[in-house]
C-alpha cells in the first residue's frame, strides 16, 4: 500500500538525521552523547581531551570525585540518625517527690513467732550443729492446728548440709549422718573466702520432685549466707500462705514507726503518709503520695523546708535470722513511679541524723530510630503488673513473674501477682523451689529473652541524692530528748532508747532542675543542603545532573540494552521462520548509529536535537540569507525531493 505523503517525509528525516541521547542504539554512543551534553565538565573533559595521559588524568580526577561524593554522601546518610544532648538549668518552684519509708524488718518478731516458731528451732539447731551455737534450753512457743507439722516436713527434705574439704560428702544438720550428695554445684558467692583453716562449705540441694535424680547443690563460702538464704527460702513458704489483712496486721502501724513530722517548716502527721505494703518489707509509708490528687511543693531549698521525721525503729522485736542490720529504708521516687524498695532504698542509721539533699533532674530520649526506647511501655509485649509508669524494672521484674508462672505453675512471693495466679508455697506447689532457682539462673545468664525484650524508658525523672550523717542524739541533749519523745509516744512503751531511734530529713540543696533532652542533629533540609553541597564541590552538579544522571544511566541505557535484546531475539525468530519454510536467508547487515533501523520509530526528533542536525558533507556551510521567504527550500537538508511532493505543489 502507498505510504501517506506526512509519513514518507518522517521516515526520510529518520532515516537521513543522526540519532542521539534516548534514542541511541547503543550504550557507547549513548556516553558520548551524555559526555558531550552534560553538565559536569569532568565527563566531558574526558571526551575532547587530546591525547591518552590527559585523557587519563581526566578520567581519574572523574572517578575520584566520583568516589568521595560517594563516601560522604554515606556518611551523611549514617549520621542522620545521631542526636544531640542539651542541658537546661532553670530555677523555679519544685514538687516534692514522694518518700517512701520502711522499717529494714518486716514484721514484729513478737507478733510472727506463731508462724515461725519451728523455723526458728529448725535455724537454731543447725547453728547448734555446725557451730556449737546455743542459746540454753529455751522453751520454743508452738501454735496449735497442724501448721509446723506440715512446715516440719519440708524442713527434712530440704535441710542445710555441711561440705568437708570441697567434696561432695555432706552432713544432714537434723540427723547428723554424713551422706553423697549428687547434681550439679552452684556457688552463690563470687569468691571462695574461708575463715581461719576450715575449709567447710554450707549450702542446701534442690531437687525436682518429679525426677529426684535431677538435683542443683548450692553452696556458700560463709555459713552466715548460707543460713539466712536457706531461712528466706523457707520465710517465704510460710508468708505466701498468709493473707494480706493478717499481714498488715502483724507488720507496723504508722503510730509505731512515725514518732514527729515536719514539713516546709509546718507540722505534719500520718494523715500525710499513705501505707503501701511491701512483700520483703512489710508496711512502709510514703508521704507525699499524691493520692488524693495533691502533690506538695517547696519553694525554698535547704533542710529547714524539707521532710524531717523521726523513727522508732524498735530493735529488740527484730527477727535475728531475717536480718542483720537495724534502721530503715528509704527512697525518693517519683507519685507515679513504683518504689523498687530492696533494689535502690538507703538506709538510715539508728542513733544518728541522717540529712539526704536532692538534686533533680528531668531527662528526656528520642526514641526510634534514634534510640531503642519506649515512650509508654505499650509497644512492650510484656504485662505491666505493678499498675504504675512503665520501668525497666518494671518490665523485667513483670517478664519474670509471667515465665514463673508459666513454667513453675506458681507466682513468685515478692512480686505482683498476675491474674488468675497463687503465690507459690510448700503445699500446692513441692516442686516450686527448684523451679525457682533454676529459672532464676536463666534469667541471670539472659537466656529467658527479658533483658532484650524490655527497653528503657524515653523520659524518666531522677532525684540525685547526696547523705550526710551527725550522731543523734548529741551527749548534752539525750536525756531530755528521750523523755519527752517517751512521753509522746505514751503508754506503749517506758523509756527509750536512742539505739530505736533514726532521724531523716530530706530537702532540696538547691531549686536548680536540671532538664537533659536529646534533639535531633541533622533534618531534611540539613541532609539535602549537605548533599548539594558535595555535589557541587566535586562535581559542579546540581539536582538536574542528578536527574539527568538517573535518566541516562538508568533509564535510556535500560531501554538500549532492551532493544537490543528483543532485536536479537526477533532475528533469531525470523531466522527459524525462514529456515523452516526453506526459503533463502537473505544477509542482512546490522547497522549502527543512524543507519540502524531500530531506531525508526513514530516519534518526531526534539526540538533541541533539530537544532543540532548535521548538514550533508557535500554541503556548504549556511550562510545568512537575505529574507526572501520564497527561497526556502528542502534542497538544503535533502538533495532531492520526493516525487509525491512534487505533484503536491504543482496543484
Amino acid at each position: 500500500s502507498a505510504m501517506a505523503p506526512g509519513k514518507k517525509i518522517t521516515a526520510r528525516i529518520k532515516r537521513t538525521l543522526p540519532v542521539r541521547g534516548p534514542q541511541a542504539p547503543t550504550l557507547s554512543e549513548l556516553m558520548r552523547w551524555y559526555c558531550l551534553n552534560t553538565n559536569t565538565h569532568g565527563c566531558r573533559r574526558i571526551v575532547v581531551s587530546r591525547g591518552r595521559l590527559r585523557r587519563f588524568i581526566w578520567i581519574l580526577l572523574t572517578l575520584s570525585a566520583v568516589g568521595l561524593i560517594l563516601w560522604q554522601c554515606a556518611e551523611l546518610l549514617l549520621n542522620y540518625y545521631s542526636a544531640s544532648v542539651s542541658v537546661t538549668v532553670q530555677f523555679q518552684k519544685l514538687p516534692f517527690p514522694a518518700v517512701t519509708i520502711c522499717n529494714i524488718n518486716p514484721y514484729k518478731y513478737s507478733s510472727m513467732k506463731d508462724y515461725l516458731s519451728e523455723l526458728d528451732k529448725e535455724t537454731k539447731k543447725a547453728l547448734e550443729t555446725f557451730y556449737g551455737f546455743s542459746e540454753g534450753k529455751s522453751k520454743v512457743r508452738r501454735s496449735a492446728g497442724d501448721w509446723n507439722e506440715t512446715e516440719s516436713h519440708f524442713f527434712n527434705q530440704i535441710p542445710l548440709l555441711k561440705f568437708e574439704d570441697f567434696s561432695r560428702t555432706a552432713t544432714d544438720l537434723r540427723s547428723g549422718r554424713k551422706r553423697k550428695i549428687e547434681g550439679s554445684v552452684f556457688h552463690k558467692d563470687s569468691s571462695i573466702v574461708n575463715s581461719g583453716d576450715s575449709n567447710d562449705i554450707i549450702g542446701f540441694q534442690l531437687c525436682d520432685a518429679n525426677n529426684s535424680s535431677e538435683c542443683a547443690l548450692y553452696t556458700f563460702s560463709s555459713g552466715v549466707n548460707a543460713i539466712q538464704e536457706w531461712y528466706k527460702l523457707h520465710y517465704m513458704n510460710i508468708m505466701a500462705q498468709i493473707p494480706l489483712e493478717t499481714k498488715e496486721e502483724l507488720s507496723y502501724s504508722a503510730d509505731d514507726l512515725l514518732l514527729t513530722c515536719f514539713f516546709d517548716g509546718l507540722s505534719c502527721d500520718k494523715r500525710h503518709f499513705t501505707r503501701f505494703h511491701h512483700p520483703l518489707h512489710g508496711n512502709c509509708y510514703t508521704f507525699n503520695s499524691g493520692e488524693n490528687g495533691t502533690i506538695l511543693s517547696t519553694s525554698t531549698g535547704g533542710s529547714e523546708y524539707g521532710l524531717q521525721v523521726v523513727l522508732y525503729i524498735d530493735e529488740a522485736d527484730y527477727n535475728p535470722f531475717l536480718v542483720t542490720s537495724t534502721g530503715a529504708k528509704i527512697i525518693v521516687h517519683d507519685q507515679d513511679e513504683y518504689p523498687f524498695i530492696e533494689d535502690i532504698g538507703t538506709e538510715i542509721e539508728t542513733a544518728a541524723a541522717t540529712s539526704i539533699g536532692m538534686h533533680f533532674t528531668r531527662s528526656r530520649k528520642l526514641s526510634k530510630p534514634y534510640s531503642d526506647c519506649t515512650e509508654t511501655g505499650a509497644d512492650i509485649p510484656v504485662e505491666n503488673l505493678y499498675n504504675k509508669s512503665y520501668s525497666l524494672q518494671i518490665c523485667l521484674h513483670s517478664c519474670f513473674q509471667k515465665a514463673m508462672v508459666e513454667s513453675c505453675g506458681c507466682a513468685q512471693y515478692t512480686q505482683p501477682l498476675p491474674a488468675g495466679a497463687e503465690y507459690c508455697n510448700y503445699k500446692k506447689n513441692p516442686n516450686w523451689m527448684y523451679c525457682y532457682y533454676k529459672l532464676h539462673e536463666k534469667f541471670v545468664k539472659e537466656q529467658l529473652g527479658c533483658q532484650q525484650i524490655c527497653k528503657d524508658a524515653c523520659s524518666f525523672k531522677e532525684w540525685a541524692l547526696t547523705t550526710s550523717i551527725a550522731q543523734w542524739p548529741s551527749i548534752v541533749s539525750e536525756d531530755w530528748m528521750l523523755r519527752v519523745l517517751s512521753w509522746d509516744k505514751g503508754q506503749k512503751i517506758n523509756k527509750l532508747n536512742k539505739t530505736d531511734l533514726a532521724n531523716l530529713m530530706v530537702f532540696y540543696k538547691d531549686l536548680n532542675e536540671r532538664f537533659i533532652s536529646e534533639n535531633p542533629t541533622n533534618t531534611i533540609v540539613i541532609l539535602l543542603s549537605n548533599f548539594g553541597g558535595q555535589l557541587g564541590l566535586w562535581m559542579s552538579c546540581s539536582v538536574v545532573c542528578v536527574i539527568e544522571i538517573v535518566e541516562v544511566f538508568f533509564i535510556d541505557s535500560l531501554s538500549i540494552v532492551m532493544r537490543r535484546q528483543w532485536q536479537k531475539a526477533k532475528k533469531w525468530w525470523n531466522d527459524r521462520k525462514r529456515e523452516g519454510s526453506g526459503k533463502p536467508q537473505v544477509g542482512d547487515v546490522e547497522r549502527q548509529g543512524h543507519d540502524n533501523p531500530v531506531c525508526i520509530d513514530e516519534d518526531l526528533p526534539t526540538f533541541n536535537t533539530a537544532l543540532r542536525l548535521p548538514l550533508p558533507q557535500e554541503s556548504h556551510l549556511p550562510r545568512t540569507p537575505p529574507p526572501n521567504y520564497s527561497t526556502l527550500r528542502l534542497e538544503t537538508a535533502f538533495t532531492e525531493q520526493l516525487p509525491d511532493t512534487l505533484e503536491a505543489g504543482q496543484h
